[in-house]
Order: C-alpha cells, then sequence, then structure tokens
C-alpha cells in the first residue's frame, strides 16, 4: 500500500511538473516582450574586451539615430556576450533566433565566431551581419546569409613593407597572435608583402593569449641574442602589451632595436595606461584611418561619449575607436535594409508598417545590404562583388612621451604623404615624412641588425688544391692547420660582405679535392657555402645555388707568339698583287707609247727635238723613261701638243692614286705589331691530333672532350700555371684553352711570347655557390 501510494504521489509530481512548464513556455510566447508585431536585432559581441563595449554603445546608438524619424516603433537591440567562446555565440545566436526570433544578428569580431555562427544564420535564413576584419574573400560562396560588414585590412601590410622598405631592412622577426584567423589570413599577406619589397623574415614567433611570462621571456630572449633587430608585432591590444612591457624590461626596446606594430595593436592605443606607453617608446605603427573633421563624426563622438559613460560608468573615458565606427556603419545599413519603403514621419506609428518591416525575408535583407551606397563613418560602405571596399589609407604613428605622434599618412598604390588633401605629394619612401623617434632615443634610423650574441657562423668550402694561387690559395702554418685564405675571389667576397644589411659570421673550410667534389659538399650540408673560383657550369646547379659572375666568362685558347717566313728583301712587292705590278707596266708603256707619237709628228718652232733624234732603240728608250718618270716628277711643260698634256694628265692622277695605296699598305706592313702570327684554330689542332693542354681538375676537360670533340689522347691535364709556359716553349703542347679570368693573369705575368688565337667560347664565369634542396648531382 505504501509503494502505491508513492508512485501515485511520484505520478502527480510529474503531471504537476509538466503542467508548470507548459505554463511557462505559454507565458513566454504570450509576454508582452515577444509581440509579433516587435521588431528585434541581435547582436553578439565579446563584452570582457574594450572593442566588445565600443561594440555595443555604437549599436544602441546607431539605433537611437536611425530609427528617430521612422514612423515605426524603435527595435529592440538583444546583445549577448560570446566572451571570445566560438561555442558561446552558436550557443546565443540559436537562442536569439529560435526564442527571440531576431530579424538579423550583428557583431561577431573574430572569423572563428562568425565560422560557426554563419552555418546557424543559414539553417534559420537569418542575416548574419559580422564586424571581423579577417572574413575571407571565399566565405560568401557557401553562406548566403553572412555578411561581412567589417573592411578588410590586408592592405596594411602593404603598409608595413613600405616602411620597412623606406630604410633598407633586409631581414625582419614577425611576432604574432596564434590563432586560426591570423595564420590563415594576415601573415601569408605580409609575407608576400615583405618579398615584394625585397626583406624576407628572419625568424616567426607565434604567441598564444596565454602565455606565461616565463615563456614569453624565453621568446624574447631567444630574438633578443640573434642579429636581427627589426621586430614587427601583429598582436592583439592585451597580447601586445604584455610584449611590450616584457621586451622593455628584457632590454629590447634599446638603441638599435626597431619595432613596427599593426592596426590590431595601434587603434586601441588609447586605451592603454601610462606603464603600457612608457615601455613602447620609439614604437612605429600602422593605425586605421578616418575622417575626424566631419560633423557626423563629431555628432556621433558626443553621443557615443554619452552612451558609454551611461553602460560603463566604471570604465576610463576614450575616444571612439574605428572599431565602434564600423558597428554604426553595420548598424546603419541594417536599419536602411529594413525601412527600405516605410514611411519616415513622426505624425503617427501604426503597426501595418511594423508588420511590413517583419515580413522582410533575410534573403531581402541581405541584397539590400549588399546594394548599399553611403559614405559611414569610416568610410565609403560600398560593396564590391559582395566584398566590403578595404581600406586604402592608413595612419603612421610614432609613440613619444605621454602618447604618441602622427608623422604622416600611407595611401595604397601611391605611398607616404604628409597630409591626404587633393594637393598631397606622395613618396615612395617614408623618409618624406621627416625624423623618426626610434627606441633607444637616437633620430638616426637604426641599420636593423647587430652582432649576434650567440649564432653559428656558416662553414665556407675554399679549395686548397688549386692551381691558380691568385684566387684562391690556403697558407697553413708549422702544425698543418690553415690560418690564413687569401686572394682575388676572398677579397671579392669580404668586398660584398661590406654591402650586406646584417652581420654574416662565417669560417673557412680546407677541401683537398676537386671543384665538383667541392660543389658536392655543399648538397651534403658538409658545407653552407663555397667561396672560390668556381665555374657556373649546368653539373654543378644540381649541387648548389650559384651567385651573379664575379668574373668575365669565357674560355679561349692561349698559344705560343710564332711569325710566318716572310722574304723581307721582296717585302716592297707585297702591296699589290701581281697581276696588279703587271697592269701597271703595261699602263705605263701604253701611256709613253701615246705621247712618244704625238710629240714625235708635231712640227713647230723650237719643238722638243728629243722624239725625233736619235736611232729607233734610242726613241723607245726615251720613250719608256719619260713615262716611267712622270711617277715622280712633272714635266708636261716640255710637252707641245695639247693632246699630249691630256694624257699625261690622265696618267698623273692615276700615278696619284698608285703611290698614296702603295705607301698606305707598305706601311700598315711593316707596323703590324703581330708581326704576322702564324693562325691556330681549333680545326687544324683537331685535324693534326696536336696535344691540347688545359686544367686538370676543372670542366675544361670535359668542354674540350664533349663540344670540342678533342680526342682524349691529346688532352693533357695541367696542374699548375707555371707548366703551362714550359709546356708551351718545349712545343709539349701547341695549344691550352684556359677560362678568361685565368688568361689574363697568365698574360700579365708573361708579357712576351704567348698571345691568343681563335674565339671566345661563353660558359658562366666564376661565382659563390650556397646551399640549396638536395638534387642529384650525378653526370655533367
Amino acid at each position: 500500500m505504501a509503494r502505491k501510494k508513492f508512485a501515485s504521489c511520484r505520478l502527480k509530481l510529474v503531471l504537476l511538473t509538466s503542467f508548470i512548464a507548459w505554463s511557462t513556455v505559454l507565458s513566454l510566447d504570450s509576454s508582452p516582450g515577444n509581440h509579433s508585431d516587435e521588431l528585434r536585432i541581435g547582436g553578439i559581441v565579446d563584452l570582457t574586451t574594450h572593442i566588445g563595449k565600443e561594440e555595443r554603445a555604437a549599436m544602441q546608438v546607431a539605433i537611437e539615430d536611425l530609427f528617430s524619424d521612422v514612423d515605426l516603433n524603435s527595435p529592440t537591440l538583444l546583445i549577448k556576450d560570446s566572451r571570445g567562446d566560438p561555442t558561446r555565440a552558436v550557443s546565443s545566436a540559436k537562442n536569439l533566433i529560435k526564442k527571440n526570433h531576431v530579424a538579423a544578428i550583428v557583431g561577431l569580431r573574430t572569423w572563428p565566431e562568425t565560422f560557426f555562427v554563419a552555418e546557424v544564420g543559414n539553417k534559420s535564413k537569418v542575416p548574419i551581419i559580422s564586424l571581423s576584419n579577417e572574413v575571407p574573400s571565399w566565405s560568401d560562396s557557401n553562406r548566403p546569409f553572412l555578411v561581412n560588414a567589417a573592411r578588410g585590412q590586408f592592405a596594411q601590410m602593404k603598409a608595413v613593407a613600405d616602411i620597412i622598405s623606406s630604410w633598407k631592412w633586409r631581414k625582419v622577426n614577425v611576432i604574432y597572435e596564434d590563432i586560426n584567423s591570423a595564420v590563415s589570413a594576415i601573415i601569408p599577406y605580409l609575407i608576400s608583402a615583405l618579398q615584394d619589397a625585397g626583406s624576407e623574415i628572419s625568424e616567426l614567433l607565434p604567441l598564444i593569449p596565454t602565455l606565461s611570462d616565463h615563456s614569453l621571456s624565453k621568446s624574447l630572449r631567444d630574438l633578443k641574442n640573434g642579429q636581427c633587430r627589426v621586430q614587427i608585432v601583429h598582436a592583439s591590444a592585451p597580447l601586445a602589451a604584455k610584449i611590450f612591457t616584457k621586451a622593455k624590461r628584457i632590454g629590447m626596446m634599446e638603441k638599435e632595436f626597431v619595432w613596427i606594430t599593426t592596426v590590431d595593436t595601434m587603434n586601441l592605443i588609447d586605451t592603454f595606461d601610462a606603464s603600457i606607453i612608457s615601455s613602447m617608446q620609439g614604437v612605429l605603427g600602422v593605425k586605421s584611418y578616418y575622417s575626424r573633421s566631419t560633423m557626423q563624426f563629431k555628432n556621433f563622438r558626443f553621443r557615443f561619449n554619452r552612451k558609454f559613460r551611461e553602460l560603463y560608468h566604471h570604465e576610463p573615458f576614450h575616444e571612439p575607436c574605428v572599431y565602434s565606427l564600423q558597428a554604426y556603419d553595420a548598424m546603419r545599413a541594417l536599419s536602411l535594409a529594413l525601412t527600405d519603403g516605410v514611411p519616415r514621419s513622426k505624425s503617427f506609428r501604426n503597426s501595418t508598417n511594423n508588420s511590413l518591416m517583419l515580413s522582410i525575408s533575410g534573403e531581402k535583407i541581405v541584397s539590400r545590404i549588399s546594394e548599399s551606397n553611403f559614405e559611414g563613418l569610416a568610410g565609403a560602405f560600398i560593396f564590391q562583388k559582395g566584398i566590403l571596399s578595404h581600406e586604402r589609407i592608413f595612419r603612421i604613428i610614432n609613440v613619444v612621451g605621454k602618447s604618441y605622434r602622427e608623422i604622416g599618412y600611407w595611401t595604397e598604390k601611391l605611398g607616404f604623404s604628409e597630409s591626404t588633401g587633393a594637393a598631397s605629394k606622395y613618396n615612395k619612401s617614408m623618409r618624406l615624412l621627416g625624423s623618426v623617434f626610434w627606441p633607444g632615443g637616437p633620430w638616426s634610423a637604426p641599420r636593423g641588425w647587430a652582432l649576434p650574441t650567440s649564432a653559428e657562423p656558416l662553414k665556407i668550402g675554399v679549395p686548397v688544391s688549386n692551381s691558380h694561387k691568385e684566387f684562391v690559395e690556403v697558407i697553413y702554418d708549422q702544425l698543418g692547420r690553415g690560418v690564413v685564405v687569401k686572394g682575388f675571389s676572398i677579397n671579392v667576397f669580404d668586398a660584398t660582405l661590406k654591402f650586406l644589411p646584417y652581420y654574416l659570421p662565417h669560417i673557412f673550410v680546407p677541401f683537398n679535392g676537386t671543384y665538383d667534389s667541392l660543389v658536392e659538399q655543399v648538397k651534403l650540408q658538409n658545407y653552407d657555402a663555397v667561396v672560390a673560383d668556381t665555374a657556373i657550369v649546368a653539373k654543378r646547379f644540381q649541387c648548389g645555388e650559384f651567385s651573379q659572375p664575379y668574373a668575365d666568362p669565357g674560355l679561349q685558347m692561349l698559344i705560343t707568339a710564332r711569325t710566318k717566313n716572310i722574304n723581307r728583301a721582296w717585302v716592297f712587292t707585297k702591296p699589290f698583287s701581281t697581276t696588279m705590278w703587271i697592269t701597271i707596266g703595261i699602263i705605263n708603256v701604253y701611256n709613253g707609247l701615246v705621247v712618244w707619237l704625238i710629240e714625235r709628228n708635231f712640227e713647230v718652232e723650237n719643238q722638243n727635238n728629243d722624239f725625233r733624234e736619235g736611232n729607233l732603240p734610242y726613241q723607245i728608250g726615251y720613250m719608256l723613261y719619260s713615262a716611267f718618270k712622270t711617277l715622280f716628277s712633272l714635266n708636261v711643260d716640255n710637252l707641245r701638243s695639247h693632246w699630249s698634256r691630256l694624257v699625261m694628265v690622265m696618267w698623273l692622277f692615276l700615278a696619284l692614286v698608285l703611290t698614296q695605296s702603295f705607301t698606305a699598305s707598305l706601311s700598315a706592313i711593316f707596323s703590324d705589331r703581330g708581326n704576322d702570327l702564324a693562325i691556330v684554330d681549333v680545326e687544324t689542332l683537331r685535324s693534326t691530333g696536336a696535344k691540347i693542354g688545359c686544367d686538370g681538375g676543372s670542366f675544361v676537360v670535359v668542354y674540350l672532350r664533349d663540344v670540342l670533340k678533342i680526342h682524349p689522347d691529346n688532352i693533357v691535364r695541367i696542374y699548375s700555371e707555371d707548366d703551362y709556359a714550359q709546356a708551351l716553349v718545349n712545343e709539349d703542347i701547341a695549344a691550352a684553352y684556359l677560362e678568361v679570368p685565368y688568361l689574363k693573369v697568365f698574360l700579365a705575368k708573361y708579357c712576351k711570347g704567348f698571345t691568343t688565337s681563335g674565339p671566345i667560347y661563353k660558359v658562366g664565369g666564376f661565382g659563390f655557390v650556397s646551399i640549396v634542396s638536395p638534387l642529384n648531382c650525378s653526370g655533367f
């Protein structure tokens, strides 16, 4: 009986509990706050942050401003605190949609929150208006109810890169907050921008917001011990404040250090207290730009400050930041989408207009917001291909004293300027903006690097068995240790290091072997680089990466200076050929005969009897003598006939040309510096089977064999520069092939008795080798 009574009581209790639950649900559905004609807008923000508090105040100001002149009741703004947790954000969104029946949800500062809440919006067909600056461009492809109302700030990374480029810093360290949105969005843009500016990242330091002070100090000390002194900080304001406080404590805010921050920090610098500002002295930063001189902004600032004090009277007073302006503009776009077509009159308010507002579908709201076109507080609110136009202008600020100073502006595709007006002058270099106060107090720009306190030097291989000591020579002491490395290649390397914008610790490691084996050591990572007279050839590219050539490329033949056998007694005949000499003689005889015939028959007083007197042999001899004499003297006046004089003038002109040509040709023969050197070419050497010398451990051996088709038995390997001269003089070899830099050194050392011959075959020249990814290093 007791059990039956207990079961009966238990059943009555369950029924009573169910009745109370249903009564509660019915009372909620019929409560005054849930009337079907009441418009509600949801807001999900992180109220544990200053940004979330500003966004809440800006949203409420926007509703009060935008619905004050519309013929309907002001909507109810229901704010939920996500605390930065995506799970809480999703739960809040479901609650706002299912229980409160909101027309749209605004907020969601981070991409993880936006990502999950957008899925809820898609299923419920409720517009989700995100205020995250890191929403990827592909997000709207499968989320039709998601609208990103915050401006993308990817262009700020170009501004940071231009700052780096202005001071010609080639290496930077990047400290960033390790959250998925930062890694997937901003950091790749920074890496790309730095590459375009000619800089590279030396160290990437990811930090989590909950990182302990000890771990943060250790990470920063590791950066301090390196040589790079340029630090880029991309982190939220709370984490950035911890970073700078700790950096000052360990001595990283001193001379030679450079700190550059992004908008995530600088947009909230007005909220930092004096202790944080004091630890940021000399920091250079990029801050979002918006006009503070318009009447619209001044009115908003007055109402915003009053609302913020009302909501958070214990919070210190601050100027509204760009995030509150974005929240206001987003709420304005939503309000315009909801009130499109509603009478804007205060004369009466009716439920018809409210019902009209509530009947707008989520698709229509999204479409109207995407078609927005107005000048907002944070800039032009215009969508292009579904994406809000990104920020193009940023402020460049410098932390000095108790606050910061605005030193100029950066505009995308234009560069730096001192103002933003139409008459502004732009420059790609930040130096236009004047002096910058750097950490540690100096106004002169830091060089961006320093000697590292702990760094392993690069191991650089140098050849020991080098036949050309003028380029690389290793000198050992009595104990057999390499103590001095010198030569032209070493001098070029040392001179190059002086132009590097950072310190490069290194040691030279002697290597006894062929050049191919030396380069292969780089592939095997036994050496970090090779500094030598290393020829740039295809085979070696498989083992290392070459620098630009620092010596003339080419391969040329070296021979002894020999002359042809020339009979100097008859050298005067060389200017003209035999045929030419015969032709000159015939013309000379013919000319004399013509003159003789004309003058012999010419009878006048005091006529010239030389053409008439004497026998026939005498007349012929006189005729030839007269003709030949005209080459050296003028005897036209002795002629009596005008026809004779005409013939003689023509002959004199021809004689002048002949004598001038003869003189010039003979002078060229005697002034030939080469004394008519014997010609030697590779075809002759190949056909005669002559011996050809080359460096024994060089690629030239393979080049002669495979390219110039010299028989291997005719290739003589030589291992000392001095042996070339002896082998050529003794005719052990007919010629030698040397690379052009070696050839110049040889001819400078042996000034007489040797010369070059034949064409210069183009090869890569000399270069330095550095390590790359391991590849196959076999074959030529």
